[in-house]
């Protein structure tokens, strides 16, 4: 049997990539002759370019020291697909975790411009891709734009400061240096829907995680109100307010086109060709609730899966509704450890554990489909 392990990251736990691991060696005690794809997968958001790295043997991991969202130097990489595409995660530069202190109106996305101009400068890059999760910042990518040369100047002709407040002050913006995109062009991938403004904006729904008071929620908001009444674009479109509103100013400004990013990072990774020729696709993440079907990666494995007529089986830290009917078996760590404290505190364990319970249930679930699936490839 062909078996497509496609899971995403357990949030502060485990990678994909881990999860994938310690799923094969749970299912291979069980069924050692089944055929195991790995093919670990993300929404966009941190993991983007491991997931990346891990499908493509000839991608290039490349470093460059950029600013951090706090203004301290960091090493951040980047990863050089082999057809081209430079990959960029915003997280490395001017992730929440690079901040000593959190700082939503000072932080800066500086170092994602850095970034993304060592990539674009890189002589075969051809096109350039975003993963904007995981953002310390509130800056609508002001601080990016400026590294890659755009001038955001106040009533004087100075430029703006670092980070979201900084922006009430903006009259102009100044195109002329801007560094262009590649000719295969720019995709940001986002995991959220969040426009730039108002109640689910950047600002009043992720500020307070970034250690925004409800103060600064209010400054941020109308700075990034004066932003976008200065360069324009689309601040209600689903998804600009991702990263702080990165998303909107490199699409307003830059030309980048804002993509759903766990269908985008499946399609990089071969996941429809895979799922065609496979009896069963084992999917998962940390939580499976009912926002796994807002653009996530197990709402999305689900989705194509079903489309195409192959089993399904989940496997989640915790499992809060019950899984849609092509789900054929699901396995909850938080159960099979007793408790989730005791899930958390070994994962391995416990996905390993996962792996070899699902690995039982699989026969006499999808014996009569796997018939039916080798009749369809052998007459297509």
């Amino acid at each position: 049997m062909r078996v497509v392990l496609a899971p995403d990251s357990f949030k502060g736990s485990v990678s994909a990539v881990e999860v994938v691991a310690a799923l094969s060696r749970g299912w291979a005690l069980e069924r050692p002759e089944d055929e195991l794809i790995p093919v670990p997968l993300a929404d966009g958001g941190e993991g983007t370019l491991d997931v990346l790295a891990s499908s493509d043997p000839g991608a290039t991991w490349q470093t460059v020291r950029v600013t951090g969202p706090d203004g301290a130097p960091v090493d951040a990489r980047w990863l050089l697909l082999s057809d081209g595409t430079a990959g960029v995660e915003l997280a490395r530069s001017s992730g929440l975790p690079l901040m000593g202190t959190l700082d939503a109106v000072h932080a800066t996305t500086a170092g994602l411009g850095e970034q993304l101009l060592a990539a674009v400068r890189h002589p075969r890059t051809r096109r350039v891709l975003v993963a904007l999760g995981g953002s310390a910042t509130t800056d609508g990518g002001a601080g990016a734009l400026q590294a890659l040369g755009a001038r955001l100047v106040d009533v004087s002709g100075s430029e703006v400061g670092p980070g979201g407040a900084a922006l009430r002050e903006l009259r102009q913006l100044d195109r002329s240096g801007l560094v262009e995109p590649p000719a295969g062009g720019v995709r940001c991938l986002v995991d959220v829907t969040a426009p730039l403004l108002g109640p689910v904006g950047a600002a009043a729904q992720f500020g307070p995680q970034k250690g925004a008071s409800s103060d600064d929620v209010a400054v941020l908001e109308a700075a990034l109100r004066r932003y976008a009444e200065v360069v324009g674009g689309a601040p209600d479109q689903p998804g600009a307010g991702a990263a702080g509103g990165t998303a909107f100013g490199l699409a307003t400004v830059w030309g980048a086109r804002l993509v759903p990013g766990a269908p985008e990072v499946a399609q990089a990774a071969g996941l429809p060709r895979l799922l065609g020729d496979a009896d069963l696709v084992v999917t998962g993440e940390g939580r499976f609730d009912a926002q796994s079907f807002g653009g996530k990666v197990v709402g999305h494995v689900l989705e194509q899966a079903s489309a195409l007529g192959t089993p399904q089986m989940i496997v989640a830290g915790s499992v809060a509704v019950a899984p849609p009917s092509t789900v054929v078996a699901s396995a909850d760590l938080t159960g099979l450890a007793g408790g989730l404290d005791a899930a958390l505190a070994d994962p391995h364990r416990w996905l390993v554990e996962a792996g070899s319970r699902l690995a039982t249930q699989a026969t006499s679930h999808i014996s009569i489909n796997s018939g039916a699936l080798a009749t369809q490839r052998s007459h297509p």
